[in-house]
């Protein structure tokens, strides 16, 4: 991996909780953190934008962060209290405008794209709805408007445990430039190992760091020496 973003997922809105998990994080030498608004992707606007700018104040990790953002108001205010990263998802759909807009304003630096993808299509409003749209279709538009950064999760992985679509992220490494994380399934060293061999921008570890499947130090030491 180019650059060695090895992301735990943060989910919770209790931040005495938070607290412990971001320590834990940041012990074992991650840089990043990958922030979801699961309450704002389901209602469409940002649920826990409070407690997710104490994260990115207090961490003193980088913080990337998706969940309900749908308009520039709200990566405005993100992106103007510090996070590095906001990601697109929803929205990147329905509204080029706005995805368009947001890098012109703020950088293809700070604007990542989500690509949910399920049956081949992208999947949007929290993973409950199919957009119909193709996930390579997708990627090759973003890619032409100028999107730098794409987070791609394969939702029949996602929890599962049972190890990552490694075809799916060989297939868009292969054909796309854009930095690409791997997200959905990830659970072994191994995957690790064989996503950064891939020259992946990153991999984003969530049930598998929660359940401690995966030792999230030895995950960043394998994905650096495999750099």
């Amino acid at each position: 991996m180019n650059d060695v973003i090895i992301s735990p997922s943060i989910l919770s809105a209790d931040f005495m909780k938070l607290q412990e998990e971001i320590d834990s994080v940041r012990e074992a030498g991650a840089e990043w953190i990958h922030i979801v608004d699961l309450e704002g992707a389901k209602n469409g606007e940002p649920v826990n934008i409070n407690t997710i700018l104490r994260i990115s104040s207090e961490s003193g990790l980088k913080c990337e962060v998706g969940g309900g953002i749908r308009d520039l108001r709200v990566i405005e205010k993100y992106i103007n209290s510090g996070i590095d990263r906001i990601i697109l998802g929803t929205a990147a759909i329905t509204d080029k405008n706005l995805l368009i807009s947001a890098i012109k304003n703020f950088t293809s630096e700070k604007i990542a794209v989500g690509v949910d993808i399920r049956g081949g299509l992208v999947a949007v409003k929290g993973w409950r709805e199919d957009s119909g749209v193709n996930a390579f279709d997708f990627c090759s538009e973003l890619e032409s408007i100028g999107i730098n950064f794409i987070i791609c999760t394969d939702i029949s992985r996602d929890g599962a445990m049972k190890g990552t679509n490694r075809q799916l992220y060989a297939d868009l490494s292969a054909k796309f430039h854009m930095n690409i994380t791997a997200s959905g399934g990830v659970s072994t060293l191994e995957d690790v190992k064989a996503l950064a061999k891939m020259d992946l921008y990153g991999a984003i570890i969530g049930k598998a760091y929660y359940t401690g499947a995966i030792n999230l130090s030895q995950a960043i030491e394998a994905a650096k020496n495999d750099n």
